[in-house]
């Protein structure tokens, strides 16, 4: 061996043993976690899909370390219950409607706003641009870190006394709504009578006739066996909801860097399996809850722009509670997915 080769060698050991050293600084940065994931959806849901694909995503990108345990159908309590949880630093991981979060910080509840999303595409389109970060980041202030935004979809109204098929058959329907004053507000303005109660409690309401119907995607119908205590559905998607992937900041402040940036990027790997798995579960969803004697009702396109007008001035009264900044930004967000079909 030359001389020149042998200097060759010896600089590529050294690099070798420099990668090795580093490789090896960097595995000290991630150590063995256990976290709890909670959510109020079912494990079958495509939330708990989603749910599982990140646990299995972060298993594996910290080679073992970092693991994560489902606790579905809410075990550890409604949506209030688990974010105080991931407050005070007790559970570590959520999933919720930002309506959930709508309490704390008034912005959220844009995305809670009637008819607000034509499609799941606009829905992308914003969420994952300027004005789905900028909600993300005011997270951190009320003790908790948003990692990326699955979903949950549009919503529709079921119950157990008669078909919807325009705005008039809403009167006089007692139902659950989510707990946050918009949702409340917009079904009593269509005369309908909200009443707001956590989802883990919804089943029972239903059973009971404590309530006739209540409004949710047909996913979540068919996965929390709805159809066994509701006979009509109809298809209003008056409300998109996306779902926040939350992270306890108490936690986040104990993490290294490096396993920040590990939940970040398990989250972002999910996320595309999780929204594709929600549609195509939403697209079959209808078929099933009618094998299951559910009576399916079409709702109109004219009558959705009916239940729209009505719904102006809530719409208007809700926008006037957030930034205004951020409230033009989201409408010249949605013009710009619009123009760009």
């Amino acid at each position: 061996m030359t001389t020149s080769s042998k200097r060759i060698l010896a600089a590529l050991c050294t690099l070798a043993v420099s990668f090795a050293m580093a490789g090896a600084g960097h595995a000290q940065n991630i150590k063995e976690r256990n976290f709890k994931l909670a959510f109020v959806n079912q494990k079958e849901h495509p939330q708990g899909m989603g749910a599982q694909r990140f646990a299995e995503l972060l298993e594996k990108k910290s080679g073992g370390k970092m693991k994560v345990k489902l606790f579905p159908a809410g075990v550890l309590g409604g949506d209030a219950a688990i974010i105080s949880s991931l407050q005070g630093g007790t559970v570590e991981l959520t999933m919720v409607v930002p309506g959930s979060l709508s309490v704390a910080i008034k912005d959220f509840s844009l995305f809670d706003l009637p008819f607000l999303f034509n499609n799941e595409k606009e829905a992308d389109f914003v969420l994952d641009g300027p004005v789905g970060r900028k909600l993300l980041d005011k997270l951190p202030e009320k003790g908790l870190i948003g990692l990326t935004y699955f979903e949950h979809g549009f919503r529709n109204v079921t119950n157990s006394r008669r078909p919807v098929a325009k705005m008039e058959d809403l009167q006089g329907l007692k139902l659950r709504v989510m707990q946050i004053p918009v949702m409340i507000e917009m079904f009593n303005s269509l005369g309908a009578n909200s009443s707001p109660l956590p989802l883990p409690e919804v089943y029972t309401a239903l059973e009971q006739k404590a309530v006739d119907g209540q409004e949710n995607p047909y996913s979540l119908v068919e996965a929390s066996k709805y159809y066994e205590i509701q006979k009509y559905g109809s298809d209003t998607k008056h409300t998109f909801n996306p779902i926040v992937l939350l992270f306890s900041k108490k936690i986040w402040d104990q993490l290294s860097e490096d396993e920040r940036k590990l939940l970040i990027d398990a989250a972002k790997e999910a996320q595309p399996y999780q929204r594709q798995a929600n549609r195509e579960v939403n697209a079959k969803a209808a078929e099933f809850l009618k094998s299951k004697g559910m009576t399916l009702t079409e709702f109109p396109a004219q009558e959705r722009e009916r239940l729209r007008e009505k719904l102006k001035p809530v719409t208007e009264k809700y926008v006037k509670q957030i930034d205004p900044a951020l409230a033009q930004e989201l409408f010249s967000e949605l013009g710009k997915a619009r123009s760009a079909k």
